[in-house]
């Protein structure tokens, strides 16, 4: 029984990984941008400047092919004096600020402003830059969010990225495949929750889940209990890493999870008795043709 779920899983795992090339445009991108970034507001060029990846590609979630990287870019600390002198919106204008300092850099790219990011729309992949300043020697920053008259956040992002480590050891290494599977489940279904979203609420299943010491053999199982799991979520909190904000899920999102899980019992239901081909057709339905029939 089950002959096709390990071969499915696996193949579905490696499809979504990023390839060599893929990895060397993002880093290749994100680190000119930060080099640029850097001359600009620290005044000096280096080979090492400021700032970090963060986002899918910082945790080892991305799915290639991928469509942008995100990095923080650590400002010195003398700006935030500068722009809190500001009237009105002081986080749109230092967006606008580095949104500026970029467009003179690389004029032929689009470089756009958005809400609490600055996009450079490269041909290959977009780089998300956050510009963002230092707020303590433990790793957190303040970053600006544009909404509703603009307010400076604190975050964590080693408090994610260790939250998602800890569940990926915790579960024999299986959080971040989980995680790459379920976002494009995400994707392919149109479900109105964020990527980290998944990615927080993935790690939190799979750190105790019963089976989470197997392999891609169960990797039905897995998706069909983390749905199950996931639906009686709707309307609870998500608890950020390190800065323990507290994020109402609502339940947008949980008609398109109820039916991923019908079908993920059926699929599974399916892979029990070998009946491959249908099995595959109910798995695409849940992540279109990324995993095979």
């Amino acid at each position: 029984m089950w002959v096709a779920v390990k071969r499915r899983f696996s193949g579905f795992h490696e499809n979504l990984s990023l390839t060599a090339a893929q990895q060397d445009d993002g880093f290749r991108k994100q680190l000119g941008v930060r080099k640029s970034l850097h001359e600009a507001y620290w005044e000096e060029k280096t080979d090492t400047p400021h700032g970090f990846i963060v986002g899918s590609w910082g945790k080892g979630t991305a799915i290639g092919p991928p469509s942008d990287v995100d990095i923080f870019f650590e400002l010195p600390i003398e700006m935030y004096a500068r722009f809190e002198g500001y009237q009105g919106n002081k986080q749109s204008a230092l967006l606008q600020d580095v949104r500026q300092v970029l467009v003179d850099r690389y004029y032929q790219t689009d470089v756009r402003g958005d809400g609490q990011v600055v996009v450079a729309g490269f041909n290959t992949i977009a780089v998300e830059v956050v510009p963002v300043f230092k707020y303590d020697n433990h790793g957190r920053f303040v970053m600006p969010d544009t909404n509703n008259g603009g307010r400076w956040k604190v975050v964590d992002p080693q408090a994610e990225l260790r939250f998602i480590e800890t569940a990926d050891v915790l579960s024999y290494r299986n959080t971040r495949p989980m995680a790459r599977m379920m976002k494009t489940w995400k994707r392919n279904c149109n479900v109105p929750l964020k990527s980290y979203q998944v990615e927080m609420l993935t790690a939190e299943f799979m750190s105790t889940y019963a089976y989470r010491n197997q392999d891609f053999f169960y990797y039905d199982w897995f998706v069909r209990d983390f749905l199950i799991f996931l639906c009686g979520k709707a309307n609870s909190y998500l608890i950020i890493p390190g800065t323990q904000e507290a994020l109402n899920l609502g339940d947008g999102w949980l008609s398109r999870a109820q039916t991923a899980r019908d079908r993920a019992i059926t699929a599974c239901a399916y892979e029990r008795d070998d009946f491959t081909t249908l099995a595959g057709e109910e798995w695409q339905k849940i992540f279109g043709n990324r995993i095979l029939i």
